[in-house]
């Protein structure tokens, strides 16, 4: 006997209760490293170079998130998106025409240029998009430091004259954070990420950053990297002195009208799934394991979409996971 099945019948969601993986795209930076394969074991797509930033989830016009297993493989995130949002994502997302969140891991072994992004009343003036981010602290050396903020009572025409005589370091308020530990970096905060760490950012779906001071060093081409010194002197909070370390708020990590960011801890057999119902979420594995109900496997470092109607994962072990919604 045939079965006529449904016109909006998919087979990913029939049996559409899966997690869904990205391949993800590997950024070659000056300030990078190979720590993604040394504690990711990922494969690096060049076996000397250093890389900075792994793109895990992204959809932009020039950098695109594509399915990497099951009956979605070979899908670009932005495909889905437009094409399967309400099956797959949920309602209620019509003015994003892109996947609002870019989620990345950062290797730093270098210190990155002291930089800003632009707050939204200036974007779209100095020619960029706004940015605002959270860094949790995947892994860091003894020491390493952030840089975020200002010193207190450094001034605008103080910090003016440190540009002019490459001492802007002076000027940038330091912490020594640990792993586990995370900080909330809206639009026009000051900030650098030091040697030393291994970070999970969630941030807004931009790619604008200027950068004011660069240590004075030299790219991978060889020449000195383009600086943005009016378009930061614009767009820094020059009344945003010595922030600490955020303190989470129960399970919440950061909560901003673009993105809500939790830590769960599991303990083993415990079951995580999304926290809203008819909403997809993200989960990044901090630690431990996760197991769908398929038997895929999903270990330190593996991100995964979790689909609207997809059904708990199982921890194996002791687990920590960051999971991140929409608002």
């Amino acid at each position: 006997m045939r079965i006529s099945l449904p016109s909006d019948w998919h087979p990913a969601i029939s049996r559409g209760v899966e997690p869904i993986t990205f391949k993800p795209l590997y950024m070659k930076r000056v300030w990078g490293g190979r720590e993604l394969e040394h504690v990711y074991g990922r494969e690096l797509p060049d076996a000397t170079r250093p890389f900075g930033e792994a793109w895990e989830i992204v959809d932009r016009e020039g950098e695109q998130s594509v399915v990497d297993d099951g009956p979605l493989a070979g899908n670009s995130l932005h495909e889905l998106w437009n094409t399967r949002q309400a099956e797959l994502f949920g309602e209620g997302y019509g003015t994003h025409p892109r996947f609002p969140i870019l989620i990345k891991v950062l290797d730093a072994r270098d210190d990155l240029s002291i930089q800003v992004h632009p707050p939204l009343h200036l974007a779209a003036e100095l020619g960029g998009e706004p940015k605002t981010e959270m860094w949790f602290i995947a892994d860091c050396d003894p020491g390493a430091k952030l840089y975020v903020g200002l010193k207190q009572g450094v001034t605008r025409a103080d910090f003016e004259q440190a540009i002019a005589d490459g001492s802007v370091a002076d000027c940038v308020h330091a912490i020594q954070p640990q792993p586990g530990d995370s900080i909330f970096i809206p639009s026009g905060r000051l900030h650098a990420i030091g040697a030393g760490f291994l970070i999970h950012e969630i941030q807004q779906n931009s790619d604008t950053t200027y950068r004011v001071f660069d240590w004075n060093r030299l790219g991978l081409d060889g020449t000195p990297r383009d600086l943005h010194v009016a378009q930061s002197l614009a767009s820094i909070d020059f009344d945003d002195f010595e922030p600490a370390m955020d303190t989470p708020q129960g399970d919440i990590l950061a909560s901003c009208p673009y993105f809500k960011t939790e830590c769960k801890q599991l303990a083993a057999t415990e079951e995580i799934a999304n926290p809203l119902t008819g909403k997809f979420s993200i989960l990044s594995v901090v630690k431990g394991e996760l197991e769908s109900t398929a038997g895929r496997r999903f270990g330190k470092g593996c991100f995964l979409l979790l689909p609207r109607d997809a059904t708990p994962l199982r921890a194996l072990a002791d687990t920590t996971v960051l999971q991140v919604t929409l608002p």
